[in-house]
């Protein structure tokens, strides 16, 4: 009876200690864009930066960032009630908006707009959540096409997300 007393015991100990809490990550690449899909109500998948995933519009909690056209420019847009884009700017090429969102670890932030438009390649944007955490975004590539007589927009970007309220962004 001893014997198998502390054969349970070690076989807790050992499945105790193999539980790993889950990091979620705070900087990668993504890629949204704008088709629309039926389920109750028509739904588009965004980015939610606080789990690091793209969710639909109907889950909860619902994305920070879509991405969307009128038909011309495409724009991020967020549903968060709140003035949430800040264009940082537009670079030449690749490596200069890749080495500038590198290097940016803090911005003093005073004009805040609606919408990050229009989106270019090699741009920086920062943005601000309704629960002011903050994510800074270089625009990859962007595509804008018409797909079944609607105007299509998609969007990559690389993203760094600053859970704890500050403007402070790691550097690389």
């Amino acid at each position: 009876m001893g014997k198998w007393v502390y054969i349970l015991l070690l076989l807790l100990i050992c499945l105790l200690s193999c539980r790993k809490e889950k990091i979620i990550q705070t900087s990668g690449t993504a890629t949204i864009d704008n088709t629309t899909s039926l389920g109750s109500t028509y739904y588009v998948y965004g980015f939610l930066f606080a789990q690091a995933k793209l969710v639909s519009t109907l889950d909860k909690p619902r994305p920070d960032i879509t991405v969307d056209s009128e038909g011309t420019n495409l724009f991020l847009q967020t549903g968060n009630l709140h003035d949430s884009f800040h264009n940082v700017g537009e670079y030449s090429d690749a490596a200069t908006a890749t080495t500038a969102f590198d290097t940016l670890t803090a911005k003093g932030i005073s004009v805040w707009t609606g919408l990050a438009s229009p989106l270019i390649e090699d741009q920086l944007w920062i943005y601000r959540s309704g629960s002011d955490c903050y994510a800074k975004i270089r625009i990859i590539s962007i595509k804008s096409e018409v797909r079944n007589n609607h105007p299509y927009a998609e969007c990559k970007f690389e993203w760094a997300y600053q859970p704890d309220g500050s403007l402070n962004f790691p550097g690389k």
